[in-house]
């Protein structure tokens, strides 16, 4: 999302983090085959629950969830390929943002993944109506939850109602004075099954955003909170990123190539482009990131959204994002490597979703996901037609 600007972004697929093993005093030897027996069954966990929340070995196209760049609300478009996309229910909203986002009626910046433990899906999106604020504020996100990718229900966090809209309310707070925040941008999930619940329950999802609080913030900086399994429940924000200047629209994939996480992210000011940084940690540290290493097709024009993807049955990966400099605004693709990094060939995105195409993320679909999208959105347009005759 923009700072001051028209804007947009989810990401399709996301890793998981790996457990840590405690080591015992065994001979040398021994410890030493232990270790790499450790290792690889940490990268194999790694690599087969990416794998699995993608459908790797079943994908049969890519369900791209985007915010409309005609409006604040999310569709739907479709891929065999990763690159054309057609648009569902053409151009349509999946769900009405007036009953769904409960702070202002406007969704933006949508992100799509699977449910932990793959039974289901979930969203975030950031809750805002420019067209409704006239301003570049906000003030909370929506957490969204569906059982087939059509119907959905949702909660909304609004982040100025204080500590005592978050679980964990005795827990630490971040800020003196919610009711001073005043941006809550591009939340993106990631299903963690090694998050410890206070309760002794595992797994949560981990939510990252952009934040900004007008009295106690000079800029805009990452942080993350953890969703409960019900997608209902929110820990408080704690600070993810700060790197001396404003830091919005991050994208965390784990790569199975190394063994990180990497980000990309879009930095307020200095050269444009979409930059890198990589973790050992889901939660950090992630390092300053390196000015020779980003997306710079675009020279002068101004980028932001990033949102990767791996393709299927590719160990390479694809990524999107927003060139809003020119007008009208384009979105596009370009290829990556294994390790996320050397990009190349930037493209347009093809097909009738190039007239939506906003910030937004892809999710990998099996044949049986993709043409039930297919044959609803077929059906709705259908009786759309009727009415209108």
């Amino acid at each position: 999302m923009r700072l001051h600007r028209d804007h947009l972004v989810i990401s399709a697929g996301k890793g998981q983090p790996g457990r840590k093993w405690n080591k015992h005093a065994l001979p040398f030897n021994s410890l030493a085959l232990l270790f790499a027996a450790v290792v690889m069954v940490l990268s194999v966990g790694r690599v087969i629950a990416q794998s699995k929340s993608d459908h790797s070995t079943k994908g049969y196209g890519y369900l791209y969830c985007h915010m409309n760049k005609n409006g604040e609300y999310t569709c739907y478009a479709l891929s065999r390929d990763g690159i054309e996309f057609h648009e569902l229910l053409g151009g349509g909203p999946v769900y009405n943002p007036e009953k769904l986002s409960a702070i202002e009626g406007g969704s933006r910046d949508a992100f799509i993944a699977r449910a932990g433990g793959h039974k289901g899906y979930v969203m975030v999106v950031t809750d805002m109506s420019n067209h409704k604020s006239h301003s570049w504020f906000n003030y909370g996100i929506d957490l969204l939850k569906s059982d087939d990718l059509i119907h959905w229900r949702s909660v909304s966090f609004d982040f100025r109602k204080g500590p005592g809209i978050f679980c964990h309310s005795g827990s630490a707070d971040f800020y003196k004075d919610y009711g001073a925040i005043c941006r809550v941008w591009a939340p993106q999930i990631i299903w963690d099954p090694g998050y410890k619940w206070e309760d002794g329950q595992t797994g949560g999802y981990f939510i990252y955003y952009s934040l900004l609080n007008a009295k106690e913030d000079k800029y805009d900086r990452i942080f993350y909170s953890y969703a409960d399994k019900s997608f209902t429940k929110l820990t408080k924000p704690k600070l993810l990123i700060d790197w001396g200047y404003a830091t919005i629209d991050a994208d965390i994939n784990y790569v199975p190539a190394d063994g990180k996480y990497h980000l990309l992210i879009k930095k307020e000011g200095g050269t444009p482009g979409i930059y890198t940084s990589q973790a050992d940690e889901l939660t950090g540290p992630y390092s300053k990131p390196d000015d020779k290493d980003y997306i710079r097709f675009e020279g002068n024009r101004k980028v932001e959204g990033p949102s990767a993807f791996q393709l299927i049955g590719d160990s390479a990966w694809q990524v999107a994002y927003v060139e809003y400099s020119s007008r009208p605004t384009k979105y596009r693709i370009c290829q990556a490597d294994k390790y996320l990094k050397n990009f190349k060939n930037p493209k347009d995105i093809a097909g009738d979703a190039a007239q939506y195409a906003q910030h937004g993320s892809f999710l990998v679909l099996n044949k049986k996901e993709y043409q039930k999208l297919e044959k609803w959105s077929e059906n709705y347009m259908k009786k759309k037609a009727q009415t209108e005759k």
